[in-house]
């Protein structure tokens, strides 16, 4: 089996890469202002641009399937070729209409446009979990979606080798709170920030890290600054993903306060480095969290806060939590995940 790979690069140019004897990745380089979002100008630089090289593939090569990840751009240009090839759709977020501010008018506008004649003319939808397959039948109720969620690797990411878990943490060291994700108004970090705060006025102590880039940063970095709360909150920016399995075995508690998620890569891994998890209520949860953390139903500071409250208190609780935290993230290794796509693939070609 041959595989090509076609993705965007944050430098102009094009580059291939030999990942191994039956795997290209071809590289189109873009003019990126930011890794954290697309600008319009971008998606539309990567679709001249992208559309060139695949073209260029779909002609050169008698390929079986095509899979995009995303249903926009990337699924416009299988949509375009799907009389030579069936095409598979991954459904993986913000690719949905749903409650992205910034992208309210692109759902608006190419929802009807785009969106609904790419999601007909797959030979598959797939979301990632079960949360984005509900928003998804919201949009385009007579869609057929399969869910295989996202993957972690249980070997890269794994628990810290000391029982932090069940230390006296008020004790003798602050509870260490991490999040991890992009700094846009999706992810609700103030209200994180907000429920520190109050922790700190009557709570153990507590210190929060904050990892990740965005539009949000200096912003959030001035809220914690005004706020007198420099020595217990720490905004870190984007950390290279060499440094990320370590981060995470430093922390006690992952937290999180999305709004809307396809299923979250950051509380895979902090599963799977032993991280209880404490969140809102939002899509991918149902899947991720059961005897693992505590799932707020009302996104509100205070009831961070007092769940917060409640996992610092009981070293007992902290340490069944963060068993059962590794233990859940074992059935969503990437063995499990690629072999869900993988009979996905042979059932289309045998379909087909």
């Amino acid at each position: 089996m041959n595989v090509d790979v076609l993705t965007s690069a944050p430098k102009i140019g094009f580059s291939r890469e030999k990942f191994s004897d039956n795997i290209t990745i071809h590289k189109v380089g873009l003019h990126k202002k930011s890794l954290h979002f697309w600008r319009r100008v971008e998606v539309i630089e990567w679709l001249a641009k992208a559309g060139s090289r695949y073209r260029r593939l779909i002609r050169e090569n008698d390929y079986d399937l095509v899979h995009a990840f995303f249903g926009f751009p990337t699924g416009w240009l299988c949509h375009r070729s799907a009389a030579k090839v069936p095409y598979i759709i991954s459904l993986r977020g913000s690719d949905v209409p749903g409650q992205n501010v910034r992208l309210k008018l692109d759902y608006k506008i190419l929802g009807p446009l785009a969106f609904k004649p790419i999601w007909g003319n797959a030979a598959a939808l797939v979301a990632c979990s079960e949360g984005l397959k509900k928003r998804a039948l919201k949009f385009m109720p007579s869609a057929s979606i399969d869910v295989i969620t996202n993957g972690v690797d249980l070997e890269r990411f794994h628990p810290a080798g000391d029982d932090k878990s069940d230390k006296s943490i008020a004790e003798t060291q602050p509870l260490m709170l991490l999040t991890v994700g992009r700094l846009s108004a999706t992810k609700r970090v103030d209200m994180l920030i907000e429920a520190v705060r109050i922790l700190t006025e009557s709570g153990p102590r507590i210190h929060f890290t904050v990892v990740g880039g965005g539009a949000l940063e200096a912003e959030l970095k001035q809220d914690v600054a005004e706020a007198g709360l420099g020595d217990t909150i720490e905004i870190a920016g984007r950390i290279d993903l060499e440094q990320m399995p370590q981060i995470y075995r430093r922390g006690h508690v992952f937290v999180s306060a999305s709004m809307q998620e396809g299923m979250s890569n950051a509380m895979l891994e902090a599963m799977a480095s032993g991280l209880p998890i404490i969140t809102t209520r939002c899509e991918g949860v149902e899947e991720l969290i059961a005897d693992n953390g505590i799932v707020v139903d009302r996104a509100e500071p205070e009831q961070i806060a007092d769940a917060i409250r409640k996992v610092a208190a009981e070293p007992q609780t902290r340490k069944s939590l963060s068993i059962a935290a590794r233990k859940r993230a074992e059935k969503f290794g990437w063995d499990q995940v690629a072999r869900r796509y993988s009979d996905l693939y042979i059932r289309l070609l045998q379909e087909s």
